[in-house]
């Protein structure tokens, strides 16, 4: 008599194992001995091992046998005077950790990270400090303080255990000197281990501020020049910085950027001309919003990474009002929610290539939510007899950004609906229009190219908000600030490899490695690392990312 045990193979990929109590018996014509299921205990996965052990217990006390700890899943015999009972002591957070230093290594961030610290003779262990700021923005977002002071204690990272908090603001710095190296071996060795095309780079800037009341002067601190007023991509007027982000179509970071509070959007792209110039990115078209599109960064553009792909505001440039969405023509149907066509608009060398693109779901929404807008509208006037523009509801609608687009004052002082505006509105439902100075992209390619821009809106809703948390920054020096939107950056390009090998948002593969927990238990001799069991999500998460599940028991310590 046995225990079995079989798999079974889902449609999704995923491997069950099921636990069987069995005993060969012969079969009465063959004569060769096949099994005979007695009991089916279910599911490995679901079981409680508790129960076996159990089971286990009373079948060898009837049978007079002495079996050795439970806690052992080695299999090895135990010295003797092992102990019965131990007393559990902490449990810590094992999942997550693990396989954020599985990724991390897989990168072969830490492979480059400690080549620098051996050729520079540093000693210090900061590529492990790093590390423990990266892992840490991907589970419980902490300052450095709270990264050493409480967040370490909670995890089972023993490579990281005798750090000083020195050290991870030293750590710091080193990242800091040697980001371009860092950030240039990186992300080669990503493209090289994913085979990423690298054939579009997706740009865009965002801003992070801090809750002080004055802007860094550099008379005052030397090393404190990036924190300057300006308007943060929230609303408000704050100290701030800008931060600029390159990532490929799948949302794999290239590069990024930490620019002072008050640098203009169409000023930052000579620094990334210059410091992408070297990486050799081969045919690279720069994918960017209307924020970006002018004559002066265009012709950068050109010079930088040769092509590009940019949205164009329709609204108030002329040429794009008159020409292109004034065009006639059909459009090019490639799927129902987008059609495109091609505008040339010029000769020779002041020929420019527009796309314009529709998408006829969207049109409707706008529409349908413009006329939602003009009904609230004209309730709004039908309730009042005095339309002056100087009554404090006409004030109230002329000061909304959302009702004043539609609102007119008439020579006579009053407030009227403007019908011309709500035609004019109605001209660009659902449309869109993207320059390229690229002759060869198809139209398909093009609007489906721009359409990807939404990816890197995603990775800045990671970094700020839904899980990396990149704010609110504690920092002062410009280099700490810079090298802690650097952290960030990593702990993002870790999330997205994640997501694109599991096929899951990481808030749900966070979910499923938390039930990956580690139990200290103890007594005056002996201290014993157990894991818990490994639930069936988890360990698809596991396979996914072909990371080996640990053995059941970590470390078995004889205590001094």
């Amino acid at each position: 008599m046995y225990l079995r045990k079989t798999t079974r193979k889902n449609k999704n990929g995923s491997i069950v194992e099921y636990l069987q109590l069995a005993h060969n018996v012969r079969h009465p014509e063959t004569k060769k001995p096949v099994a005979r299921i007695i009991h089916n205990f279910g599911r490995a996965d679901r079981l409680n091992r508790q129960d076996l052990v159990r089971l286990c217990n009373s079948i060898a006390r009837i049978c007079g046998i002495t079996v050795a700890d439970p806690l052992d899943a080695s299999g090895d015999s135990q010295p003797d005077g092992f102990p019965q009972n131990l007393k559990i002591n902490q449990t810590l957070e094992f999942g997550a950790p693990m396989v954020i230093e599985a990724l991390w290594d897989w990168l072969g961030l830490r492979e480059t990270l400690c080549r620098i610290q051996d050729a520079a003779g540093i000693k210090i262990p900061y590529e492990r400090a790093l590390f423990a700021m990266v892992a840490n923005r991907l589970c419980a977002p902490e300052s450095k303080l709270g990264v050493w002071d409480r967040w370490l204690k909670t995890v089972y990272l023993p490579t990281c255990s005798g750090l000083k908090l020195r050290q991870m603001y030293d750590a710091m710095d080193f990242l800091h000197a040697n980001i371009d190296e860092v950030e240039k071996a990186i992300f080669f060795k990503v493209a090289n281990l994913l085979n990423m095309e690298v054939d579009l780079i997706f740009y865009d800037t965002t801003t992070a501020s801090f809750h002080v009341d004055m802007e860094d002067d550099p008379d005052r601190h030397e090393n404190a020049t990036l924190r300057k007023f300006g308007h943060a991509k929230e609303g408000f007027w704050a100290p701030q910085v800008v931060i600029a982000l390159a990532v490929t179509r799948e949302g794999i970071p290239v590069r990024s950027w930490v620019l002072p509070g008050n640098t203009a959007d169409v000023t930052t792209i000579k620094k990334i001309r210059a410091d992408l110039r070297g990486w050799n990115l081969g045919r690279a078209m720069f994918v960017a919003d209307s924020g970006m599109n002018s004559e002066e960064n265009r012709a950068e553009l050109a010079r930088a990474c040769g092509k590009y792909l940019l949205a164009c505001r329709m609204a108030s440039v002329a040429e794009v009002k008159r020409e292109v969405l004034g065009k006639r023509g059909r459009y090019t149907v490639f799927r129902d929610n987008l059609h495109a066509k091609e505008v040339v608009v010029g000769d020779g060398e002041r020929r420019k290539r527009y796309i314009l693109c529709y998408n006829p779901k969207e049109a409707a929404r706008q529409a349908k939510h413009r006329q939602s807008i003009v009904e609230l509208l004209e309730d709004e006037l039908g309730k009042h007899k005095n339309h002056s523009a100087t009554a404090q509801w006409a004030i109230d609608l002329l000061a909304s950004r959302r009702y004043k687009r539609y609102l007119r004052i008439t020579k006579s002082g009053l407030v009227r609906i403007d019908r011309g505006a709500i035609r004019d509105a109605a001209r660009y439902d659902g449309k869109w229009v993207i320059e390229t100075n690229d002759d060869t992209i198809s139209l398909e390619d093009a609007a489906c190219g721009y359409k990807g821009l939404m990816v890197i809106e995603r990775c800045f809703r990671s970094l700020k908000r839904s899980q990396i948390h990149l704010m609110p920054m504690y920092h002062w020096a410009s280099r700490r600030i810079e090298t802690h939107v650097k952290i960030c950056a990593l702990a993002l390009l870790i999330e997205r490899v994640a997501e694109l090998r599991c096929g899951l948002p990481w808030h749900r593969i966070l979910r499923s490695l938390e039930k990956l927990k580690v139990t200290e238990f103890f007594d005056l001799n002996y201290r014993v690392l157990m894991r818990n069991e490994i639930h069936e999500d988890t360990s698809n998460i596991l396979k996914s990312l072909n990371i080996i599940p640990p053995k059941q028991v970590i470390s078995l310590t004889k205590t001094p």
